[in-house]
């Protein structure tokens, strides 16, 4: 039988209009289930789920408002310094109040959109857990308080220990620490002096720390530094993060800085310990050297005007190690636009890798500056343009040290990104440790938390 075929006119034509209500029912069908209200929300979650993915997840330790918030208050009520919800001003605190602004980030996630982390409140979806505890003004408080000959003493006069302990008592008894070991625990000590006797107890967990000299002292007296023991068992740069001090002295813009009249300036303490002995021999070189200032100060009001007017007024700012090897004068200087001079053999700096500090310090050793005449020719020799070039560099890079929650780019943001950095480590120790711990062979104490 004969197979007749529709006239080539009438296929042509067939052939579109199938072709076109392919089309239009395809489209329908993208547009229906593109755009129904399950398809957004489905797709909502996933870019939301993908996004909180590649912030640090932080879950805040469950602590008494007393070790924090409530301390602050409590010592704000007796001393008549500060507004509620503020920190004090008092130098000596402000310069190690880190800890405040990180909980304050913290606590401010869920009403504002944080760039680089994410509060979570089931810690087994946490990356970190971040200790709530005033551990710099816990430490002030007692030293400050008229009790500091009891500080070193585990004593009922040393508030401050009886504080450390409770902490301690808490976050290591909780089912956090006890699932990592405390590896994914951050307790921030921006005072040299925080959490003094309680250290070893927590040392599996990440310090933030504005450098590792207050570990020093205890490192040289320990016994058994040998087979079990490694030079600063408690602090290394591979589990922890250094951070600025907050600077006491307001930024100076690049747009209004003034003619410069001195060389190089340096205001504080002329004697101090351990790697501030440099301090010394600093003072008796320069002290009668041409267009140098040195002053003898404290950091009360005077004392701060005195140093404002110093570091505006100085192409370089001397910065020499104290009783630890970093001091809140870098960052003054850095918040001056007054070049640092670094004269610091052992310090360690915050954010380096993501802050080139050669492009606007002088990095001095010790046995150089402390050569007659070395230091001010060295200094003598960096030209005018070179000068002028440090100095827009270090205006660029004045927020980056500013402890301010609304900065994308400042302190806390940066130091949140520094603790993300670690948490492939993180991760990598507590999978050994669970592993271990299932197998019943716990490693010894031998720990190796290299320094350099």
């Amino acid at each position: 039988m004969e197979v007749r075929r529709l006239p080539d006119f009438l296929t042509r034509f067939l052939s579109s209009r199938i072709f076109l209500l392919s089309l239009a029912l395809g489209f329908a069908q993208f547009f229906l289930f593109s755009f129904s209200p399950r398809a957004w929300t489905q797709r909502s979650c996933s870019i939301a789920k993908a996004k909180s993915s590649q912030l640090l997840r932080v879950y805040v330790a469950d602590l008494p408002r007393e070790f924090h918030h409530g301390l602050l208050e409590s010592y704000c009520r007796s001393q008549n310094c500060c507004s509620t919800g503020e920190y004090p001003t008092n130098p000596l605190l402000k310069q190690h109040s880190a800890e405040f602004w990180l909980l304050r980030d913290l606590l401010d996630s869920p009403s504002k959109k944080k760039e680089n982390f994410v509060r979570v409140w089931d810690s087994r979806l946490a990356d970190v857990v971040f200790v709530p505890f005033f551990a710099a003004l816990s430490a002030q408080i007692q030293l400050r308080g008229g009790h500091r000959g009891e500080f070193r003493k585990k004593s009922s006069k040393n508030s401050d220990f009886d504080r450390q302990r409770r902490v301690v008592e808490l976050v290591t008894s909780s089912l956090e620490w006890r699932r990592s070991n405390g590896v994914d625990h951050v307790f921030v000590l921006a005072d040299p002096m925080a959490m003094w006797h309680v250290r070893e107890q927590i040392s599996t967990a990440m310090f933030l720390v504005v450098d590792f000299g207050g570990w020093y002292l205890e490192d040289a007296k320990n016994k058994l530094n040998s087979s079990t023991i490694i030079q600063h068992s408690q602090v290394s740069p591979i589990k922890d993060v250094i951070i600025p001090h907050t600077h006491l002295l307001p930024p100076l813009k690049i747009a209004d800085d003034q003619h410069r009249t001195v060389l190089l300036y340096f205001r504080g303490a002329r004697h101090r310990h351990r790697s501030g002995l440099v301090r010394e021999k600093l003072w008796k070189i320069l002290d009668n050297e041409p267009e140098v200032l040195l002053e003898k100060g404290l950091p009360d009001d005077a004392g701060l005007a005195e140093a404002t007017r110093g570091m505006r007024s100085s192409e370089f700012c001397l910065t020499p190690a104290g009783d630890t090897p970093s001091s809140c004068r870098l960052y003054d200087a850095i918040a001056s636009l007054c070049i640092p001079v670094i004269v610091s053999d052992d310090i360690q700096l915050p954010f380096e890798g993501f802050v080139n500090y050669e492009e606007f310090c002088v990095f001095v050793s010790t046995r150089d500056a402390t050569q007659p005449g070395w230091l001010v020719q060295k200094l003598r020799s960096i030209g005018s343009e070179e000068r002028s070039t440090m100095r827009q560099t270090l205006s660029r890079v004045q927020r980056y040290f500013e402890y301010d929650n609304a900065l994308t780019d400042g302190a806390v943001s940066l130091i949140w990104s520094k603790i993300h950095s670690k948490v492939p480590m993180i991760k990598e120790s507590i999978a050994r440790f669970r592993r271990n711990r299932k197998s019943g062979s716990l490693p010894s104490a031998k720990r190796c938390h290299c320094v350099s």
